[in-house]
């Protein structure tokens, strides 16, 4: 008789606040993919993946390029625990949305640095792969 090795719901939502590095994925105008190590905060509430970035980044400049419908991800993984949130991106500069994603961020992580450049990409998440989901994925 073997134990069961599944990961209790309770460990699944605890995966997406444990500090660690995650990884974003974005398609360059080329349609390639961009793949660059990130900080995430994840609200299964609401659905929303959040990466706060430099207005100027690359990565912000692949989701504003692809305008609506930008397709992102982010993953993150714990020897063999891990979890991909897939979904649409936007780039958001409005006062109020960076201000709850650094406040977010700084739960997760620290407090950020301060930049004047600052914005957020929110992921709306569609789909979820991985042995470690959030619950209610």
């Amino acid at each position: 008789m073997t134990a069961d090795t599944t990961p209790s719901t309770t460990e699944n939502d605890e995966f997406w606040r444990e500090r660690r590095v995650c990884f974003l994925t974005t398609t360059r105008p080329d349609g390639s993919p961009h793949l660059v190590p990130v900080g995430v905060t994840f609200d299964p509430e609401a659905g929303i993946a959040r990466i706060i970035s430099s207005a100027g980044s690359k990565k912000v400049r692949n989701v504003r390029a692809a305008g609506d419908g930008a397709q992102a991800a982010v993953s993150q993984v714990d020897g063999r625990r891990w979890c991909t949130l897939e979904g649409t991106a936007v780039v958001k500069d409005d006062q109020e949305s960076v201000a709850e994603a650094e406040r977010r961020y700084a739960e997760r992580y620290r407090q950020p640095r301060p930049n004047p450049e600052r914005v957020v990409i929110e992921i709306t998440v569609t789909r979820v792969l991985g042995n470690t989901r959030p619950s209610g994925w």
